[in-house]
């Protein structure tokens, strides 16, 4: 498995098992370790959460799968994220949904993902969205401290835009390590607007989410899923790959900003054919072809 170089004594695999649905999977702590356990075999060992991922369960979930084998902590990178406030049978306390970045909160949210993941630190926090009321003053003190705690190692973001990006790392001593975003080829917003430039003018490497487009490649009936959908299964049999899945992460892998997908899926083949398509190779015009497919139009 290939590995990105995130910071001083980090590095993530490049593929990303990220466990938002974990709580759907209906798995048992036996049956979760049993997963970490295969996607470790086959070199992913960076593992992606959030506290409000399955209504504020799935850390729980995975935390508990942790507790049969403890040894395993130290064999893989934890991510987590903070900063989106849901209401919620699980916390009654929260009276709205919307975004809180505050000092108190983020301590709150750290130390919550700590118990519930069973482990002492976090290897990167990432703040989850841009919150149009942030005190970045406040958000870098509660990094700090958790840092100086031993808490979190490293710190990123999630769905930020440059300017919010920049704001934010304008108040920070050290390096933003990450940006999670969506990218897929239905999914063009962020190789449109710079926020894939960013990424690589800060020379930090994307983890890209819903990487499949949720899954609507498969089964959309718009006319553009379907165009893209034929132009896939087109590349596939061209540079050997199994289905339309491995395809698009072969065009995310292949650019240059170092991409790291996401794959949400408790499906063992389905992580397998994840892995699987690293070694498949795109040339430019095939990646073209598969870009200018989902635009509409070529480029100019």
């Amino acid at each position: 498995m290939e590995r990105i170089q995130m910071a001083d004594g980090l590095s993530f695999s490049r593929i990303v098992h990220g466990l938002w649905r974990l709580n759907e999977w209906n798995y048992s702590s036996q049956q979760t370790l049993d997963l970490i356990h295969h996607a470790l075999d086959k070199g992913i060992t960076t593992f992606d959460h959030a506290d409000i991922y399955g209504s504020y369960t799935c850390e729980e979930l995975f935390g508990d799968a942790l507790s049969l084998e403890p040894s395993i902590r130290e064999k893989i990178e934890l991510v987590t994220k903070c900063g989106i406030v849901l209401e919620s049978a699980n916390r009654p306390e929260h009276k709205s949904h919307h975004y809180n970045t505050s000092k108190a909160h983020i301590i709150s949210s750290v130390e919550n993902s700590l118990k519930n993941l069973q482990t002492e630190y976090i290897d990167v926090l990432l703040i989850h969205r841009p919150d149009p009321f942030m005190d970045p003053e406040q958000t870098v003190e509660a990094f700090t401290q958790l840092k100086a705690q031993g808490k979190v190692r490293y710190f990123g973001v999630s769905n930020f835009k440059q300017h919010q990006f920049d704001l934010l790392q304008s108040y920070m001593d050290e390096k933003l390590i990450t940006n999670q975003i969506e990218l897929s080829p239905l999914q063009l917003e962020n190789f449109e607007d710079g926020t894939l430039n960013l990424c690589m003018k800060e020379r930090i490497a994307p983890m890209a989410w819903s990487p499949l487009s949720g899954g609507s490649i498969f089964s959309s009936q718009e006319e553009r899923a379907a165009r893209l959908r034929n132009v896939l299964q087109k590349i596939s049999g061209e540079i050997g790959a199994e289905s339309i899945d491995q395809v698009m992460y072969a065009w995310l892998l292949a650019h240059p900003a170092k991409i790291m997908p996401i794959v949400g899926s408790g499906k063992t083949a389905r992580i397998d054919a994840a892995v699987d398509s690293l070694s498949l190779k795109m040339n430019h015009d095939q990646w073209f072809e598969i870009l200018q497919t989902s635009m509409g139009h070529d480029v100019p």
